[in-house]
């Protein structure tokens, strides 16, 4: 709700000297194969498939089977994109479409997405392509997904094939998205695919997807020397809730568990410290020459973020995770927190010598309601409005930001939320797979088409 004294704002406004109005940032929006695809029946069976048909993993028992339709509404949902006026597309290759269980290419599946990246070039927007967006297929999964280092190898051929297949039409490709989220929340915690629960089984499942990124890298960089080449990591700047020193030494752990574990090993090729106090049977199977690996050069860092943490002291763990998040909040109990963003970004900036950043995904979910064929999503508006001026303000500070995407395109399969949670600027009625741009969504439109400089549009 407003205050009295707040006026609504339907517009995105940037400050004229803004960073993000330089006519070579990039702006764009963001999906994943198996949140918005469905065509389930042309495809292998993935571990979200699997993970769905459990009894109490999906809040509201869905599936991605058909999703938003994507599969079937791909041309009108890219000439949806376009109207929005963004430079890029971020989405992700679904590895059960495009290979099938010998490991050969599936000519169908490469079609699908050879047909969205010509006609994204004939719309002159760039294509960022994620390889790995969690949808492992089913049958890798059955002899240990990422718990067996031979998926890392498997990866490293899908990668292979899959870039050699698409050619010079992919921009940017992202190896990995978030493996914090395939690692922690698939093998550690067991709330996403594919459901397994132990503390043995999180930092191990983090190496081999590091693995297969440093594997993947390799072949991307003699595949596709011309595109932009790298991973997106999720980050959540970890505060202490005092300054009480048990709770501040909390928080330093909680980062080092959760941020600093992915990039470090990335960047300077070793994991943080907090590795010599881990259990022996927690620790991560490393062989000779694996951080090497892991640490092949990339072009850029992608950087996920929606919100901060709050860790207290918990003599059992080390850290614990404070419920009571400080208002106000998305519809997914997120503390909205924009100062974190530039925090973060600020933080990696000192302390890792990085490459160019861009900020791969950045959104909320509100609880939106069309109404006349309308939503004012006035709560989203204000999210982004906030959060683009502390990317501007990270710029201003030194950090070099390349470009933003807003997560997501349109509302979809939101994971163990299923259907419940809406993050897209544009709305879907999915009883009907009808589409509607969101006020969010016009003003995110309308900010992009009033710059008065574009990118050079020409993709190689």
């Amino acid at each position: 709700m407003l205050s009295e004294n707040q006026v609504e704002q339907t517009t995105l406004q940037l400050p004229a000297d803004s960073k993000l109005l330089v006519s070579d940032f990039t702006f764009g929006v963001a999906t994943a194969a198996f949140q918005i695809e469905g065509g389930a029946s042309t495809r292998l069976k993935s571990i979200w498939d699997t993970f769905c048909e459990k009894p109490n993993t999906i809040r509201d028992q869905s599936n991605g089977l058909i999703a938003c339709d994507h599969f079937h509404l791909w041309e009108q949902d890219i000439e949806l994109i376009a109207s929005l006026g963004v430079d890029a597309y971020r989405f992700s290759i679904s590895w059960p479409r495009v290979m099938d269980k010998e490991g050969k290419l599936v000519q169908e599946g490469i079609d699908f997405y050879l047909k969205i990246l010509t006609k994204l070039h004939s719309k002159n927007i760039k294509a960022f392509v994620t390889l790995y967006h969690w949808d492992l297929p089913q049958y890798i999964e059955d002899n240990g997904g990422w718990l067996n280092r031979q998926t890392a190898f498997l990866f490293r051929d899908y990668a292979d094939k899959v870039s050699k297949a698409l050619g010079d039409k992919v921009y940017s490709y992202a190896t990995l998205n978030e493996p914090f989220c395939s690692a922690y929340l698939g093998y550690e915690i067991g709330i996403h695919a594919p459901g397994l629960k132990s503390a043995k089984y999180g930092k191990k499942a983090a190496h081999h997807l590091l693995l297969a990124h440093g594997l993947a890298m390799q072949v991307l960089a003699k595949n596709s020397p011309n595109s932009l080449n790298g991973i997106v990591l999720n980050f959540s700047p970890c505060h202490s809730l005092s300054d009480k020193p048990e709770d501040v030494n909390a928080a330093k752990l909680a980062d080092q568990h959760f941020n600093q574990w992915y990039i470090r090993p990335i960047i300077e090729g070793q994991y943080p410290d907090l590795i010599n106090s881990l259990d022996y049977a927690h620790q991560p199977d490393i062989v000779d020459g694996d951080m090497a690996i892991i640490a092949s050069p990339i072009d850029y860092i992608g950087v996920n973020y929606y919100t901060r943490e709050i860790y207290q002291s918990d003599l059992e763990n080390g850290f614990q995770k404070v419920a009571n998040k400080p208002l106000p909040l998305t519809d997914m109990g997120w503390e909205i927190y924009p100062q974190g963003l530039t925090e973060l970004l600020l933080d990696l900036h000192l302390t890792y010598n990085l490459p160019p950043i861009f900020i791969t995904e950045n959104g909320a979910a509100m609880p939106d309601v069309i109404i006349d064929n309308e939503v004012n999503d006035q709560h989203r508006l204000d999210y982004y409005q906030t959060h683009l001026l502390a990317v501007d303000n990270a710029i201003k500070q030194g950090v070099d930001i390349r470009g933003y995407f807003a997560w997501s395109l349109m509302d979809n399969f939101e994971w163990a939320e299923g259907y419940v949670k809406r993050f897209g600027i544009v709305y879907v009625d999915y009883a009907t797979s009808k589409r509607t741009i969101k006020a969010s969504g016009k003003a995110y439109r309308d900010l992009l088409n009033s710059r008065l400089h574009r990118l050079p549009q020409a993709i190689a």
